[in-house]
């Protein structure tokens, strides 16, 4: 981690007021992870668990219920008792398109929030002896070939809505082949089960480094290049999907946990992910901390609720 950035942390850190709280924790903690381990939420959750520990106090114990594009689960999470005991993980835009759906089996009503974690950018990426070897060659090939395939990580989940983007902003047809979760999504690309995938930047971090790389990354969807990937173009240089797109991962609360309980909350997640070792350690693992308070999360959940309906929408019918 460069001086500067150490420097900044460590003064936020410290300038952060010392709070004495009605609540605390008796046991330990229960922290949803709605995808299996391994996955990108995974990695950055036990990241943040073993950094929050001297922040809470108790042990944050992650516990891994993957399957149904995250139902499972968002929906026991949300029907947890609402003492404190138990948080977790949602996953922007993903839980707000499942909650925004006809029948479904939650509503954002149903979290409270507490903090968001990440913020990771979505990238197009194929495997790293694909003959397509930029985006456009990708492109045409989809054009010439509507039945090139593409992983996803579940029917309408995020990684899916990527897929949409890029396939309807470059005017092309594909076969989506929907898996358990990112992880078997970047799993089937690496075997050669289909042609190419969308991801998450930290999701394919580990996969596109040295010269034993597995992935190569095509195209990023953001207004302007990765920092870390500076000759990767974005799709809007190519005259497709122009605006940002990616994944919050964020800590919510069932409905119903008492005031002092998320003030609790509140305040040690915005001590864990102030603490200068926390911050090293995401830029480290390639995660994009991106710390945002119980009211700005509870902004961007509304505003993602906008983007599902009004956008996300229109891509499946």
């Amino acid at each position: 981690m460069n001086k500067k950035l150490l420097a900044i942390a460590a003064a936020a850190a410290m300038a952060l007021p010392t709070m004495s709280f009605a609540w605390a924790p008796t046991s330990d903690i229960n922290v949803i992870v709605a995808y299996k381990a391994g996955s990108g939420t995974d990695r950055g959750a036990r990241v943040l668990a073993e950094g929050a520990q001297k922040y809470v106090g108790k042990t944050l114990i992650i516990n891994n219920l993957p399957g149904a594009d995250g139902k499972i689960g968002w929906t026991t999470l949300v029907n947890a008792k609402p003492d404190g005991h138990t948080i977790g993980f949602i996953n922007l835009p993903t839980f707000t398109t499942i909650a925004t759906q006809k029948g479904a089996p939650f509503t954002t009503a149903k979290v409270v929030p507490l903090a968001n974690h990440l913020m990771e950018t979505s990238v197009v990426v194929v495997r790293a002896d694909s003959p397509y070897k930029t985006l456009k060659e990708l492109v045409d090939a989809a054009k010439a070939n509507p039945k090139l395939r593409a992983s996803t990580n579940g029917v309408k989940a995020s990684n899916h809505t990527a897929a949409q983007l890029l396939a309807s902003t470059a005017d092309f047809k594909y076969k989506a082949v929907p898996y358990g979760g990112t992880a078997d999504q970047l799993l089937a690309l690496r075997q050669g089960e289909v042609d190419f995938s969308c991801a998450k930047v930290a999701d394919i971090a580990p996969l596109v480094k040295g010269d034993k790389a597995e992935l190569r990354i095509l195209g990023a969807f953001d207004t302007k290049r990765i920092a870390a990937y500076p000759d990767v173009p974005t799709l809007g240089e190519l005259g497709y999907y122009d605006q940002w797109y990616g994944s919050a991962r964020a800590l919510v609360a069932p409905a119903g946990t008492p005031d002092d309980v998320i003030e609790f909350w509140v305040d040690a997640l915005n001590k864990t992910m102030h603490d200068p070792e926390l911050v090293e350690k995401h830029e480290k693992a390639g995660m994009s901390l991106q710390y945002m308070d119980n009211k700005e999360l509870g902004e961007l959940i509304k505003a993602q609720e906008v983007f599902c309906r009004d956008v996300i929408s229109k891509l499946y019918k």
